[in-house]
């Protein structure tokens, strides 16, 4: 795929931190709009904002669907605040991923997107899985297992 399970992704003097969780979602930290069109350009099909427009260092949601939108790729803004965990969002996130691949999800450092993810995936993956896939792109999701496991039983 584009990048290593972690690790700099460089070209045409522009570094990304994207960490690949699956061949068709990777997750990053903050991108800018001039990000956006070498992402698409590198095979990004979908863009995904984890972050809200009202946290320091947030470039507004509608100037990067503008930017998605130029780029030729789907773009859904599903702001999560940390510690605010919606059912709407988590199935919002797993719809996204439905969509068009590959895709990329952002936040601010990557995290918030990655636990939308496993949340997204859990009953689908095992726990084991999940968590081990989030260490190696370097996130620590321990902190959400209980919620975990709790949609894994309501996911049958």
């Amino acid at each position: 795929m584009l990048c290593a399970n972690r690790g700099l992704y460089a070209t045409e003097g522009l570094v990304m931190d994207l960490r690949q969780l699956t061949p068709n979602l990777a997750v990053s930290p903050q991108i800018t709009i001039e990000d956006v069109p070498l992402l698409a350009s590198s095979g990004f099909k979908t863009l995904i904002n984890n972050r809200p427009d009202e946290e320091a260092g947030a470039i507004d949601h509608q100037a990067m669907a503008r930017a998605a939108s130029e780029a030729g790729m789907e773009y859904h803004y599903l702001p999560f605040t940390q510690g605010q965990i919606t059912s709407d969002l988590i199935q919002g996130f797993a719809a996204a991923l439905e969509g068009e691949k590959p895709a990329i999800a952002y936040c601010r450092s990557g995290n918030r997107s990655t636990v939308l993810w496993a949340l997204s995936q859990s009953g689908k993956q095992s726990e084991a899985e999940l968590l081990s896939t989030a260490a190696a792109a370097g996130y620590d999701l321990t902190g959400i297992v209980p919620l975990m496991r709790s949609l894994s039983g309501s996911n049958g």
